[in-house]
């Protein structure tokens, strides 16, 4: 069963920056995209970067420039650099394997981690 615990939020100033981490267990870490998601208060869970099995990196558009999505295939971590941060940045952050469907991506995982708060103020 796939076990994913998110870390490193915090409230940060509009402008400062977090990073965040993701520890997955269940899985074989190393062949398995991973993607950062975020869910704002009554809006719907969003995928805002991803990284491939071979580190291609992914980005939507309002965090491109931004954020930037590593991973460390010896620890089973995947990382998420936030810099430049915005108040519409704050959301609940979640990490998933994911699985890519033409240029559809989608989470592969059964239950979400409990996700890591990250609130910007203005």
């Amino acid at each position: 069963q796939v076990q994913l615990v998110e870390s490193g939020g915090g409230l940060v100033q509009a402008g400062g920056s977090l990073r965040l981490s993701c520890a997955a267990s269940g899985i074989i870490f190393s062949i398995n995209a991973m993607g950062w998601y975020r869910q704002a208060p009554g809006k719907q869970r969003d995928l805002v970067a991803h990284i491939t099995s071979d580190a291609v990196t992914y980005y939507a558009d309002s965090v491109k420039g931004r954020f930037a999505i590593s991973r460390d295939n010896a620890k089973n971590t995947v990382y998420l650099q936030m810099n430049s941060l915005k108040p519409e940045d704050t959301a609940v952050y979640y990490c998933a394997p994911v699985r890519a469907f033409g240029s559809t991506v989608l989470p592969n995982v059964k239950s979400w981690g409990q996700g890591t708060q990250v609130t910007v103020s203005s």
